[in-house]
């Protein structure tokens, strides 16, 4: 492993399970009889029996049950033979679904800039022969250039550091799309740890013109509502994926009017 790797196996991180009920204990009953790195299938949804790294990250994705009311409005809203971008893929759960629901006609484009998330994320890719997956090591924002990100807890980036342990470059996706590196997309998927509102601004033309629908975690008060106005003017309703009112709400879809 290198210097981005969490002491603590993640694997081990309990959050969103409750430890005392039975569940929990059977999880941690579980996981202490499985080394590091062991590889077990996913035991439920649509990535049943897909290959994973159980310590690489929540228990609720080895059980196939990770976010399970977005992951089920994904799985209604992704088709196949259509292209997904999967923006800040962490070890590949998303990803993983999106490639399994586009199928061998369709693409899927995941951008991921941090190494440690980068190791699991193809060991995923590669267990389960996913050829239909383009990896792009970056993390999108309003320029191109280079920035410092740490590894928060469950291995995702945390905001800009001056003094954080990974230098990773940053892009824009009208960028990326305007030099032929990507295609339109017709859905994208983005959780990046605050970093959400950049990555829509470097995504203004695109947008614009492809209007693809968009699962958009958020992260704090003030990105959360610069994110809904930015795609409040470019003709998008949102809606919440949580439960929550919409200015509550992490969780949204934004699709266009």
């Amino acid at each position: 492993m290198n210097n981005d790797t969490i002491k603590k196996p993640l694997g081990m991180d309990f959050s969103g399970t409750d430890r005392k009920s039975v569940k929990g204990k059977l999880l941690r009953l579980t996981l202490r009889f499985l080394q590091p790195g062991r590889i077990m299938p996913i035991l439920s949804g649509r990535l049943r029996g897909k290959k994973w790294v159980v310590d690489s990250s929540l228990p609720t994705c080895w059980l196939g049950t990770y976010e399970k009311e977005k992951q089920a409005l994904f799985s209604r809203t992704v088709s196949a033979k259509s292209t997904v971008f999967d923006i800040g893929g962490n070890v590949g759960f998303y990803s993983l679904l999106a490639s399994e629901l586009v199928g061998p006609e369709g693409k899927v484009f995941v951008f991921e800039p941090l190494p440690r998330n980068l190791d699991y994320l193809r060991q995923h890719l590669e267990l389960n022969k996913s050829s239909n997956i383009t990896v792009i090591e970056a993390a999108l924002s309003y320029k191109n250039g280079f920035a410092f990100f740490d590894a928060g807890p469950d291995g995702e980036m945390t905001p800009v550091s001056s003094s954080g342990q990974s230098r990773v470059r940053t892009c824009t996706l009208d960028q990326l799309y305007e030099h032929g590196q990507i295609p339109i997309p017709d859905t994208i998927n983005m959780d990046i740890g605050g970093a959400e509102f950049a990555a829509l601004c470097g995504a203004k033309s695109l947008l614009s013109k492809a209007h693809p629908t968009i699962f958009l975690t958020t992260h704090g008060n003030p990105i959360h509502r610069e994110c809904c106005a930015f795609l409040d003017l470019l003709g998008y309703r949102l809606a919440s994926i949580d439960g929550e009112p919409l200015d509550n709400s992490r969780e949204l879809i934004a699709t266009h009017i």
